[in-house]
């Protein structure tokens, strides 16, 4: 008669350690889908009308019946996680393109949106100067004076205690505007009375939020991943080719090339990217054009727009690949090569079939 194995003690506590690991990985991963936005595409307002006695039980019901929330329970669950136990009444026009958290942080804000206040679209890829102009229209204040708060190092010293993301590296000689690459693009509600500082901040708090979901790998150098960020929002037109893009940029800092990315000449020149630029400017030598003979295997100095959350996402999680080049052709296709002799076969081949980008 066969003798029954009994299984190893060692073996079950593994296989239950497993079992656990598995199921709680996909706790997280449900936890974090059920604080997404609804639609990070839409960006059209809903107004909610939050009325003073209302509970957060009927807060949640009339978010989720606006559609701004995937679920009532995680709602209320965040509230308990951030120890919020104060929600405002007020008028709010929120976006389903707005996270659980953001929602929750405004409604504990009572950052409300009444019909006097003023409404102000950030856009993906803009630069800190195009926000100044933006700011200076629906704020009425100078241009120069928007420009003189961004480039306030005594504002900001005191801005970098205050948000984990934010270091001394944003101050460093040669950085052309500190916040650039910092604040986060979308739509906000000022009053009227708003000022420059106010914009700030709130674009820098909508900017904590974003990238909680990725702390855990930025926090140890997030100058850096701010920066690749900025450069593949510009570079690319989705997660997927922008991950793609990371994964040769990384390549060419390990073999110690250049990135030879011109919109980083663009921003070195503060050219608009409608423009073609002669091969002289190309190598320009500047701390940020990594078109410049002196760039091997560096980054620019700083980030050169404000990236999106696609970008931020794309600079965290590269997608390996054993690429040296690429280049886009005028409708946005990404062409990627292994040598220089390849790379500038493709670019002849682009314009040659009319498709370059200046054509």
């Amino acid at each position: 008669m066969a003798k029954k194995v009994k299984p190893k003690p060692l073996l079950i506590v593994l296989f239950l350690l497993i079992i656990l690991l598995v199921v709680g990985g996909g706790l997280i991963g449900s936890f974090l889908y059920l604080e997404s936005p609804v639609d990070k595409g839409d960006t059209k307002e809903v107004v909610v009308t939050i009325e003073s006695g209302t509970n957060s039980e009927e807060i949640g019901k009339i978010l989720k019946e606006k559609d701004l929330i995937r679920s009532v329970s995680v709602f209320k669950l965040r509230l308990k996680l951030d120890h919020v136990t104060s929600l405002k009444a007020s008028t709010y026009r929120f976006q389903k393109s707005m996270s659980l958290k953001e929602i929750v942080r405004a409604l504990e804000k009572g950052v409300i949106s009444n019909e006097g206040d003023i409404k102000i679209t950030f856009r993906d890829g803009e630069r800190i100067t195009d926000y100044s102009e933006e700011i200076s229209k629906r704020l009425g204040i100078s241009y120069e004076d928007v420009l003189s708060v961004m480039k306030d190092k005594e504002f900001i010293q005191t801005l970098i205690p205050k948000y984990w993301f934010l270091t001394d590296e944003i101050l460093q000689d040669g950085i052309y505007y500190p916040l650039e690459g910092y604040l986060a693009p979308n739509t906000y509600y000022f009053k009227k009375e708003a000022t420059v500082e106010d914009v700030i901040i709130r674009l820098l708090d909508q900017m904590e939020d974003e990238l909680e979901e990725y702390r855990s790998i930025i926090e140890e150098n997030p100058h850096y991943y701010l920066t690749m960020a900025s450069i593949v929002q510009l570079e690319g037109t989705n997660t997927e080719n922008r991950e793609m893009i990371v994964g040769v940029f990384q390549n060419r800092l390990a073999a110690g090339m250049n990135l030879g990315s011109d919109v980083t000449t663009y921003y070195a020149l503060q050219e608009s990217m409608k423009v073609d630029l002669s091969a002289d400017q190309f190598a320009t030598i500047n701390p940020y054009n990594t078109r410049g003979a002196n760039m091997g295997g560096k980054m620019p100095i700083g980030p050169i727009c404000n990236p999106n959350s696609s970008s931020v996402l794309a600079s965290t999680h590269p997608t390996k690949n054993d690429y040296y080049f690429f280049v886009a052709d005028k409708h946005g296709n990404i062409y990627y090569t292994k040598t220089s002799a390849e790379h500038a076969k493709k670019v002849a081949e682009i314009k040659e079939n009319g498709d370059w980008i200046f054509g």
